[in-house]
């Protein structure tokens, strides 16, 4: 009993983030995921409260701890000052560091988001560039994205956008100096680390499940989990 407990009181969002649940439920009452999904931040505190492992280990497994949006509405209502927001992003850490998200579907979609808004950061300096929302992967975006995507240049200098040019305004280009401010924050922060697991642990589940997986790129299993399978 309490090993996991233990590894996520390593984690200074957990220490932060949970004090002394009494259970009265006002967490899930603002919670905006819980309108919606199979999610409910009270069960989630009252189980790692109770510090028992296999309970633990369900949640590192499962999809829930993946439903919260992180809009923080818990911290503003609890009476004993807990943040289950808090202490979902430590069961998060936890899950990928032990390769459990992959077990989830909700988990396995981690990959997406790494290989699309955290590989974007690196790579342009934001989460989301035109040309990497492409209408073969974003067909919800109707037929008009194709032409918006050819003449998004001209569209954006005539808004004022300065797309991809120097000096101020919108999606305009990041210094060197700026990228490479990024790339020592990610690999400070153990932010790089944490994509190389992601990458793992997702090999791994994909020979499992016999999909083709090449690091980095938009593969067989990348589309299987981008489709939430």
């Amino acid at each position: 009993m309490g090993k996991l407990f233990n590894k996520l009181q390593e984690d200074i969002r957990f220490t932060e983030g949970l004090k002394a649940c009494m259970n009265c439920g006002i967490c899930t009452a603002i919670c905006p995921a819980a309108d919606f999904f199979d999610y409910d931040p009270r069960i989630v505190v009252d189980i790692v409260q109770s510090r028992n492992d296999d309970e633990i280990l369900d949640l590192l497994k499962g999809n829930t701890i993946w439903y919260c949006g992180q809009c923080m509405s818990c911290k503003t209502r609890c009476p004993r000052g807990n943040v289950p927001g808090l202490i979902i992003n430590a069961l998060r850490e936890l899950s990928q560091e032990m390769g459990y998200f992959t077990e989830s579907e909700q988990g396995r979609q981690q990959l997406a988001i790494k290989r699309t808004v955290g590989q974007n950061i690196l790579k342009y300096g934001y989460c989301i560039v035109p040309e990497e929302v492409t209408y073969e992967d974003h067909p919800e975006q109707g037929p008009i994205w194709e032409w918006l995507l050819k003449n998004y240049k001209i569209i954006s200098d005539k808004l004022g956008g300065n797309y991809k040019g120097n000096g101020s305004g919108g999606l305009r280009k990041i210094s060197e100096k700026t990228m490479n401010e990024l790339e020592n924050i990610f690999e400070i922060t153990g932010g790089n680390d944490r994509f190389d697991k992601i990458e793992h642990y997702s090999g791994i589940k994909a020979e499992e499940l016999g999909f083709d997986f090449k690091k980095d790129k938009k593969d067989e299993y990348f589309y299987f989990v981008y489709n939430g399978k």
